[in-house]
């Protein structure tokens, strides 16, 4: 696998989201019933936002605010960057290193088709190595046996 649109076939597109007016407590309700670390906010289908985990207990719970009563888009994240279906696996792993992020959505054009985590991007480059070790491991064992 070495494009981010092999790594969407392979997980899936499905993507959760928020309204920037949510409150961070409906947001952590949503994260939890669909076991992800991050929504992406969407004002009128337009990405405005991400939240995430890392968001929450540095913004929320450290400066003594209360989920119920604050709004997503008071703490979501809001530089956001994307990448497109066709670029590497390799260059998400080094944009996600170099900027601190954990999460990039997926558009192509102008359209939104999904979200990788830095853990599917982890994920995708360890099968990679996995599977180049194994087709390594067959040519010495070939060479060894006089095949």
């Amino acid at each position: 696998m070495r494009y981010v649109r092999d790594l969407l076939k392979l997980k899936g597109s499905e993507v959760w989201s928020v309204s920037p007016d949510s409150s961070v407590y409906e947001a952590l309700q949503l994260m939890s019933e669909k076991n992800v670390g991050a929504l992406l906010v969407l004002q009128k289908e337009e990405l405005v936002g991400i939240f995430s985990e890392r968001d929450y207990a540095r913004k929320v719970v450290l400066r003594g605010k209360f989920s119920k009563d604050t709004p997503v888009k008071e703490i979501m994240s809001s530089n956001i960057l994307f990448v497109r279906p066709d670029q590497t696996i390799e260059e998400c792993m080094a944009l996600m290193t170099d900027k601190h992020l954990r999460h990039l959505p997926v558009y192509e054009g102008k359209n939104l088709i999904g979200l990788i985590s830095i853990g599917d991007v982890v994920k995708a480059i360890i099968s990679g190595q996995e599977f180049a070790i194994q087709q390594l491991e067959h040519y010495i064992t070939g060479i060894l046996s006089g095949h």
